[in-house]
């Protein structure tokens, strides 16, 4: 049989099997790169393991099959989820771990010898990965680098990083039914802002407050800041935080007089053990987080402030500043600042639905906690 024809019966079969050949694409990455890759993806590895967030809704099914390797943090600033996963994908626990990109501790050796098709990286770690050149030791070994965004602008990024993950994966339905979601889920929000253009009140974003005993870590136009501005209301550190994350001190706070705080939190014993950050996730115990609240509220930049003497001082989930699940936050968040406009507006709901519709794992809650609960 010639050449070609016995090529081209080959592929019939593996057409009418149902198998996938891989072909070459050109993709645009979320920093602008055009990256060929193979296509769809059969090796990844993960340059942060919460891209799992991303990649649960694209592959519930088998998340990490496709998976050769990640970076160990995951378990690390997400133990809660990360049980959740290991209880149902026991395989995720014997992937190859890398460090980061940022510290400079990745193994380039170690990634090569796992031959991956692409790695996936976070958009932040750009910079470190060119100062080190690293990513011209990966091009001389025909690793492409991908990089995708649901950190650094969440709002702007975590659309095209979903559509660019399907279109590696193979996956772009699921990708736009994700989407499609997210997007009918915040505008349950925004066009009731625009609609009512309700007074904004003054917040905070106690950024992992507690975690350390400094204070006070924040957020400026992105993030949660953006977050708390589609949630209708106003960021104090706009104007003073002049990038996504950085700092105030107790003056500006008291000074500012915010109507509401939001302390963002997570199970951080990885990093502090027994410290004082409010320990918010899927299975929670609210009474431990509530008095983890509590007791945030009387350092010295809480004092006297309206949120505190009213107590409108509430917790959510940390890694909502870092997953494509935002808009949960912003729906929980519209709630605290306009309870009158979102009295039917249910974010438990909306998680439990997210869960049941795009994700591997079942929904527990306890994502988030108030003084006034």
């Amino acid at each position: 049989m010639p050449t070609l024809t016995r090529f081209a019966t080959f592929g019939s079969a593996l057409l009418l099997s149902g198998v996938t050949m891989a072909e070459e694409i050109t993709v645009t990455d979320v920093a602008g790169r055009e990256v060929t890759v193979d296509a769809p993806v059969e090796r990844m590895i993960l340059g942060e393991g919460r891209q799992v967030y991303l990649l649960g809704a694209l592959e519930p099914d088998a998340p990490f099959e496709h998976v050769v390797g990640w970076r160990e943090d995951f378990s690390q600033a997400d133990p809660d989820n990360y049980a959740l996963y290991a209880e149902r994908f026991p395989e995720l626990e014997d992937l190859p771990t890398f460090g980061g990109f940022k510290d400079g501790t990745f193994d380039v050796e170690q990634a090569a010898a796992l031959q991956p098709d692409v790695i996936l990286m976070n958009l932040e770690a750009r910079a470190a990965t060119e100062d080190a050149g690293y990513d011209t030791k990966l091009a001389e070994l025909d690793i492409p680098i991908v990089y995708v965004d649901f950190r650094e602008d969440p709002i702007a990024h975590t659309t095209p990083s979903m559509r660019l993950m399907g279109e590696l994966l193979g996956k772009q339905q699921a990708a736009e039914d994700f989407i499609a979601f997210s997007e009918a889920q915040m505008a349950r929000v925004t066009d009731v802002i625009d609609a009512n253009a309700p007074e904004r009140p003054r917040v905070f974003i106690d950024r992992a407050g507690g975690y350390s005993d400094d204070c006070c870590m924040s957020f400026g136009q992105g993030n949660f800041g953006e977050y708390v501005e589609l949630a209708g209301g106003s960021n104090i550190a706009d104007g003073i935080i002049p990038s996504t994350f950085g700092t105030l001190n107790p003056e500006q706070i008291i000074s500012a007089n915010p109507q509401q705080v939001v302390v963002t939190g997570g199970s951080w014993d990885a990093y502090v053990p027994g410290g004082n950050w409010v320990g918010v996730g899927p299975g929670a115990n609210l009474d431990e987080a509530r008095r983890k609240l509590e007791a945030l509220s009387e350092r010295t930049a809480m004092t006297g402030i309206d949120a505190v003497e009213n107590g409108n001082m509430h917790a959510i989930w940390h890694q909502f500043y870092n997953s494509p699940y935002y808009f949960v936050a912003v729906q929980q968040l519209a709630r605290w600042f306009h309870p009158e406009l979102f009295a039917d507006l249910d974010p438990e709901a909306t998680m439990t639905e997210l869960h049941e519709r795009f994700l591997p794992v079942a929904y527990k809650p306890g994502y988030w906690v108030s003084l006034h609960d």
